[in-house]
């Protein structure tokens, strides 16, 4: 028995996930603008290495038994006829939508284009201008900045790596100086140049990068691991700008819908719901959305359960590997503090595999 049509806007992790939660108990259409899923996990990996191309790359074919995923753009929602309007013009009626566009992180670990193809080349190209690059400069010292930078070491010893960061110590979102002081260690031991307190821009000419002393580094490559930006601003666009806040998330309430929206969810990266954006808490949020759009869509009967609301993850194990052999993982322990743990728990669980096993068996394949 299915209970009503929800359409997810976004193939990401979140919307993956409840996707699949909802497909036995509704009539569930998946969105996307990529024919597949895009493990970003795997990106930096990808970036750097030939023979990780195409491990990012994931069919959704085996997603859904009940439901189905159209490869489209959504351009609008449409809540007077409760429609989602693609690009195509196609229209698909909704009883619920929920919105799980993520947010648009920098290259390497972006997909570029709408096939595999397509994305394959972005890859393949990111891989050769490393090959050839005698200095690379990453900015950014957070969790990505750092494995980005291990990554490069790792493929090419012989170049001159930089990591830029502007606070005074690394990974400082994990709430960890241990961890930060760790990262260090490691990439200063593997020849990496780190530097703490340096706001990069790029200089006057091409090729090189002013900090804020306006000292001159020269590199033949830069990638730039400062942050991610909301995929909202089609909603903006569509006539819904008020639905976001100043930064561009979609502002939602402790249920995780769009405020004043009965009928409209938002899960993962692009909603306002957690400043740490991180796979985890994205998994929780579609885990409770699903049985709150369960409750909504069933909301006749004595026994009618009740919605529940979402508590901000704001402290997670966090895990930077450095590499495939080698990481950094912070544990939050009770009392407000934090366990660092080294290189086997950080291969172990992440850092060998980059959870691709995982993934492919979250969509429906084997492991391997």
């Amino acid at each position: 028995m299915h209970d009503g049509d929800v359409v997810v806007i976004g193939g990401g992790y979140a919307g993956v996930r409840l996707a699949k939660r909802l497909d036995g108990t509704a009539r569930v259409t998946l969105v996307d603008r990529k024919e597949i899923f895009f493990h970003r996990i795997a990106s930096l990996r990808a970036g750097v290495r030939p023979e990780w191309t195409v491990t990012p790359f994931i069919p959704y074919d085996r997603l859904l038994r009940n439901g189905r995923v159209a490869v489209g753009k959504a351009v609008r929602i449409d809540t007077a006829e409760r429609q989602v309007v693609l690009a195509t013009g196609e229209r698909l009626p909704y009883d619920v939508v929920v919105i799980a566009t993520g947010a648009d992180y920098p290259e390497p670990a972006r997909f570029t284009g709408t096939t595999t193809e397509e994305a394959a080349k972005t890859f393949a190209a990111h891989q050769q201008k490393i090959a050839a690059a005698e200095h690379v400069l990453v900015v950014g010292g957070g969790p990505s900045g750092v494995e980005l930078s291990a990554e490069i070491r790792l493929a090419r010893p012989d170049a001159r790596v930089t990591l830029a960061h502007d606070g005074p110590t690394l990974l400082h979102a994990t709430g960890s100086g241990r961890a930060g002081t760790k990262a260090r260690s490691w990439l200063e031991s593997h020849g990496v140049e780190v530097r703490l307190d340096s706001f990069m821009s790029p200089g006057n000419d091409f090729g090189t990068y002013r900090d804020a002393r306006g000292d001159i580094i020269d590199a033949d490559l830069s990638f730039w691991a400062t942050g991610t930006t909301p995929n909202t601003l089609w909603l903006r666009l569509a006539g819904h700008g008020d639905w976001l806040n100043a930064a561009g998330h979609i502002k939602v309430d402790r249920t995780l819908r769009v405020e004043g929206k009965l009928d409209v969810f938002a899960v993962g990266d692009v909603n306002d719901a957690t400043e740490l954006k991180i796979t985890p808490a994205a998994l929780a949020q579609a885990d409770l959305a699903a049985h709150n759009i369960r409750v909504y869509l069933q909301n006749s009967g004595r026994h009618r359960k009740e919605p529940r609301f979402y508590r901000p993850i704001h402290r997670t194990p966090i895990i930077v590997p450095f590499g495939s052999a080698d990481g950094v993982t912070v544990v939050p322990v009770p009392g407000g503090e934090t366990a660092v743990l080294g290189g086997r728990t950080s291969t172990l669980v992440k850092a060998k595999t980059l959870m691709t096993p995982y993934m492919r068996r979250q969509l429906g394949y084997t492991a391997a």
